[in-house]
């Protein structure tokens, strides 16, 4: 049956068959934000020069743009209740990053001094960014990807909007492998389901936008050689919207 089905595709590419960028075929209900061929509905930084680009059916990003201000991929369109579902991978971590151990109540654990305790590990960062600011953590620390920044590390908030910011475990896969996040953003509210694991459930963004364009986060900096950063080095696919 598999092999009757790959002739029946004929002429397809083998690149989407291998990569599984024939996702651009959006599910009942959904639009695709990316057709695997261009950055079509996309807004490239200015001056970029092709560091944001699709490679084998899947955007591609090396952390090196060379735009002089916002290095961030936006949609050209603006958006304001929605769930988005989208695929995303590191493609490594070459970044050996001291973080510091995030606990559940999003605080951060102390020595007997009273100073975060730091810990070391490869690290690799990214994001998805909910109209025009608010960053959905990608990256490698051990509390895991979904985290809200912004929001947990604002000690202006209470206590129990920073700790709805935190994940509530681990759902990651390893560096290399294809993950999913779903996001449903609703007002102020943001649920995120990763791998298939709820993360993130009716937390608060305080201050976000009505509306604004999703983004998809660079981050780390090439200096001398060497990573000053830990960088975006990550792929994505399979990106689909349905406003609410």
């Amino acid at each position: 049956m598999q092999q009757r089905r790959l002739h029946s595709l004929g002429a397809i590419p083998f690149f989407l068959l291998v990569s599984g960028a024939i996702g651009a075929d959006a599910p009942d209900g959904f639009t695709s934000l990316f057709n695997g061929g261009d950055l079509s509905g996309w807004r490239v930084p200015a001056g970029d020069n092709g560091h944001w680009k699709v490679d084998g059916g899947v955007i591609d990003y090396d952390a090196r743009s060379e735009a002089s201000g916002d290095r961030h991929l936006w949609t050209a369109k603006h958006y304001r209740n929605f769930v988005l579902r989208i695929d995303w991978r590191l493609k490594s971590a070459p970044f050996q990053y001291k973080g510091r151990i995030i606990l559940p109540d999003g605080s951060e654990k102390l020595d007997e001094n009273g100073k975060p305790i730091m810990i070391e590990f490869p690290d690799a960062d990214s994001g998805i960014l909910l109209r025009g600011g608010p960053q959905v953590n990608i990256w490698c620390w051990p509390v895991g990807s979904g985290e809200l920044w912004s929001v947990r590390r604002d000690l202006k908030l209470p206590a129990e909007v920073r700790a709805a910011a935190t994940p509530k475990l681990h759902a990651d896969r390893n560096i290399g492998e294809w993950n999913t996040f779903e996001i449903t953003l609703a007002g102020d509210r943001v649920t995120i389901v990763l791998n298939g694991k709820k993360v993130i459930e009716n937390a608060p963004i305080p201050g976000i936008a009505q509306s604004g364009p999703i983004g998809l986060q660079h981050h780390g900096r090439w200096d001398n050689g060497k990573w000053a950063g830990p960088p975006s080095l990550i792929q994505f696919r399979n990106v689909f919207i349905r406003e609410q």
